[in-house]
């Protein structure tokens, strides 16, 4: 378990190069999110990676990265702790971020939901919901209907 903890850690920092190498800003800030956000737009569509882009090649290991990229983000703003199941056959894909208010989330799984859905599932969205400021200049409000 510890090491796919630090395999979170090492991850993240690595996409955060990889995006700002290929001139998207990636800092761990909530508004870095809009980046993560383009980059899926630039780079995929619908579950296809675009040929010669940084997920035509290490799909899986991309996007982990991009997901405990999002998810630092997020703990870095908002506080948390990762969680990881090491005796699972699938603990990359089920890390979770516990938040200081009790809730719990899957970046990794939210990552792969962008991917294969597309802006539907959105990542800048993703932040503003979980309250991060800065992170969608939609101001549309998400809530659940009654009756």
């Amino acid at each position: 378990m510890a090491s796919l903890l630090d395999d979170i850690h090492t991850s993240a920092q690595w996409i955060a190069r990889a995006l700002n190498s290929s001139g998207y800003k990636a800092d761990f800030t909530p508004g870095s999110l809009r980046d993560v956000e383009r980059f899926m737009d630039e780079r995929s569509d619908h579950g296809i990676a675009v040929a010669g882009g940084l997920l035509a090649t290490g799909l899986g290991p991309s996007l982990f990265a991009l997901g405990t990229y999002v998810g630092e983000t997020v703990r870095q703003t908002l506080g948390g702790a990762w969680a990881a199941d090491g005796d699972d056959s699938t603990a990359e894909m089920v890390i979770a971020l516990h938040l200081p208010d009790g809730s719990i989330i899957w970046p990794v799984q939210r990552v792969i939901k962008r991917f294969r859905n597309g802006p539907e599932d959105s990542i800048a969205l993703y932040g503003a919901a979980l309250g991060l400021t800065g992170t969608s200049t939609n101001r549309r409000r998400w809530f659940r209907r009654r009756g």
